[in-house]
């Protein structure tokens, strides 16, 4: 009896280190982005602030009403569009500031969805986005994040509301972007005030990895400035960096817009010299290709959009759907034009029968030169949706 004992005791002595190895080789069930304010489960720092990063503004240590803690994270967006960009938003990021330059992030594999806890401080605050990854991406950097997924746009309700990011079958094993959110001018014209908690990824094993959704219609570009449901951003602007200055966007205007609150007026001037002007609404911002984020319209037989000149006789060169080249390309490409505006709003119409519209980023485009607008062009737009 002795002998047994005395054998069954050293066969725990060796298998113990064992086992205590294989323990310390498992992989966490959660890993924290922000659980509570110095918190030391917390791994990523909100540094990466971007667009018009002055208008904002956060409280990392809020007591209003945390969703569980004792503080939460509240940021206040003023959309005034401080540095011109139209657009905010903030990325954790392990270390601080890093955008790809310097070794960091972390090895999450087997996480397969990322999870919070989001309200507004009124109710309908809009989201654009929120993500996980992406930095470094484009333009190609020392050390880019392996993936980059999204979700929305989000209506905030004005109570706690948890949101889940699908990340299964997602290549996670270098993610410093641990989170991101970013909004509008046009989805909050009058700023946003909104609140985050409780952000951790979750290793569950029932989560199975989602295939590209076919979108159902209608499914907008723009239907009015607050609406949750545009889909993509006017932010390509052509040919470069000079367009700024040839250009006036204003997507929350009321001079008479043909449905809703909202309309867009587009001012268009030659000042840089470059004689021609255009805009692409992409997903996400500035995507020309670089990101796997298009979308499947497959069931969109047309493109509608209602549009008007300021004096009428503004001569539009081309209005288009697709045509984004690069790593990830359109699917296909179709426009109509030139196109003269009337001063009245006139519905338009390009048709998609018999394209290839299974992945489209480039939602909507338009571009026109000096040569026919010798004195430029003012115009706008309206409830422009795939149908």
């Amino acid at each position: 009896m002795k002998k047994l004992i005395i054998m069954g005791l050293i066969a725990v002595c060796f298998l113990t280190p064992a086992l205590a190895e294989e323990q310390t080789k498992e992989k966490p069930k959660e890993f924290a982005v922000y659980i509570d304010k110095n918190s030391r489960e917390n791994h990523y720092i909100p540094s990466g602030w971007m667009g018009d990063y002055g208008d904002i503004k956060l409280n990392d240590s809020s007591m209003d009403n945390p969703h569980s803690g004792t503080t939460s994270m509240q940021f206040v967006f003023s959309g005034k569009k401080s540095q011109g960009k139209g657009w905010a938003g903030v990325y954790w990021q392990n270390p601080a500031q890093n955008w790809g330059s310097k070794k960091g992030g972390f090895d999450l594999t087997g996480m397969t969805k990322l999870t919070f806890f989001g309200r507004g401080a009124k109710g309908d605050e809009v989201i654009q986005k929120f993500k996980v990854g992406g930095i470094g991406i484009e333009p190609k950097a020392t050390y880019p994040d392996s993936a980059e997924i999204e979700m929305g746009p989000i209506e905030l309700t004005d109570t706690w509301k948890e949101y889940s990011i699908n990340l299964a079958g997602k290549d996670l094993s270098y993610i410093n972007g641990g989170f991101c959110w970013v909004t509008t001018s046009d989805l909050n014209p009058e700023g946003a005030t909104f609140y985050l908690d409780d952000i951790k990824f979750v290793a569950d094993p029932l989560v199975k990895p989602e295939g590209k959704k076919q979108r159902g219609m209608p499914f907008y570009v723009y239907a009015d400035s607050r609406s949750a449901g545009n889909h993509f951003i006017p932010s390509g602007w052509m040919p470069d960096a000079g367009t700024a200055k040839d250009l006036k966007y204003d997507g929350v205007n009321k001079e008479d817009p043909y449905l809703g609150d909202t309309c867009i007026k587009i001012a268009y001037n030659d000042v840089s010299g470059n004689r021609w002007a255009g805009i692409y609404w992409q997903n996400p911002p500035n995507n020309w290709g670089s990101i796997d984020a298009g979308f499947d319209l497959s069931k969109a037989t047309k493109l509608t959009f209602w549009a008007r000149g300021a004096k009428g006789g503004e001569r539009i060169e081309e209005f288009k759907v697709g045509g984004i080249m690069g790593e990830f390309s359109d699917s296909d490409s179709a426009g109509i034009g030139p196109v003269l505006l009337n001063k009245e709003w006139t519905q338009y119409s390009i048709d998609l029968k018999g394209k290839d519209m299974s992945y489209i980023s480039g939602g909507f485009c338009w571009a026109t030169n000096i040569d026919v607008n010798p004195d430029g062009a003012t115009f706008y737009l309206d409830e422009i949706k795939y149908e």
